[in-house]
């Protein structure tokens, strides 16, 4: 009987949510200009664990998908078929593919880095990288490098030749560090954290350079635009906050309407997707335990150029994570519902 009043009134408070305005906002697509369409190629269940992040190999030929429960399948670009499996123990956080796509590398919850035969599909090597969960992971432009960062606040720098080394070690952020990635000339690695700070660092002497601050919660999503020229991070404000590295100044602030997970730009530069909330917070606990209440589409496309909203993603839950194909063709998203969705981005 209790369940039951409970639900009502969750029922009663999704109904006044939605008649007060509660549900997100999101900018309007625009109908002017250079844009893109986004179409669903293909929709693959990964089982009930929510999933984690995707990674196309540089070629643009395989995709690496994970989840929670440390599942990682490596599927086949020209007919999204599986050509592998792999489990990483105690669950999956990130997954990154070596320079010539030969070699896979995933990392957890148990802060292990693990190394996996392409080929052979099987382990070759581990290392224990963290002392707690790594949550991002990079390998450098050149494939000599792999970055990771995870709960501890802390970075690290492996050179793939002597996984068996100590890392290079970058220590400066606050909390936690969400994203990181490398500059695309390999020489400096940035970091997003839940300190509300962005960090370029130097990779020849491990010194920072310089900050970003304009956040005003949690910083999740980061990348560098292709050219080397642009930094976009994101975070739980709501907002995708455009850099140039070189001196640290904002170029521009896009209001996303929701706390915005994860970026990534194009490989021409000319457009930032971006995944999070479909819901507001109070819209995901009373979907959460009702199922009512539609959420807005949690996957946009952007136009960098002067931050126009291009192309809206309709899917049913939050999306923690998403990517960019090397080749432009494709944006695949890692829904919390267990699903990756494929979608074949056209310019137009």
């Amino acid at each position: 009987m209790r369940t039951s009043a409970i639900a009502a009134a969750l029922a009663a408070a999704s109904v006044a949510a939605l008649a007060y305005g509660l549900r997100v906002d999101r900018p309007e697509v625009v109908t002017t200009g250079a844009s893109v369409s986004a179409s669903l190629e293909r929709t693959i269940s990964m089982g009930d664990s929510p999933g984690r992040q995707p990674r196309f190999s540089a070629d643009s030929r395989f995709l690496a998908v994970s989840n929670a429960a440390g599942a990682v399948t490596v599927l086949r670009a020209a007919d999204w078929r599986p050509v592998r499996r792999f489990h990483h123990r105690g669950g999956a956080t990130a997954v990154a593919f070596g320079q010539e796509g030969r070699t896979l590398y995933t990392a957890g919850y148990d802060g292990a880095l693990r190394v996996w035969d392409m080929a052979a599909g099987r382990p070759i090597h581990a290392i224990q990288a963290s002392p707690t969960t790594i949550w991002s992971m990079d390998v450098s432009p050149d494939g000599s490098r792999l970055a990771t960062a995870g709960e501890d606040a802390t970075a690290r720098v492996f050179r793939l030749d002597r996984l068996g080394q100590a890392p290079l070690t970058l220590r400066g952020h606050d909390r936690n560090i969400w994203e990181v990635r490398f500059s695309p000339d390999g020489k400096q690695l940035a970091t997003g954290s839940f300190d509300y700070r962005a960090r370029v660092w130097d990779l020849a002497t491990g010194k920072p350079l310089r900050d970003f601050t304009k956040h005003s919660q949690a910083i999740v999503g980061l990348d560098y635009r292709p050219d080397g020229r642009m930094i976009a991070t994101s975070g739980d404000d709501s907002t995708i906050r455009l850099w140039r590295p070189g001196d640290g100044r904002q170029l521009r602030v896009i209001k996303t309407g929701n706390h915005t997970y994860n970026v990534d730009f194009s490989p021409d530069g000319r457009w930032l997707a971006s995944a999070g909330r479909s819901r507001s917070a109070l819209g995901t606990l009373i979907y959460g335990f009702t199922g009512l209440g539609r959420g807005t589409a949690p996957v946009h496309i952007w136009r960098v150029a002067d931050g126009a909203l291009v192309a809206a993603l309709p899917q049913p839950n939050d999306v923690f994570q998403m990517t960019y194909a090397p080749d432009g063709r494709h944006v695949v998203t890692s829904d919390d519902d267990g699903r990756v969705r494929i979608w074949r981005i056209t310019p137009r």
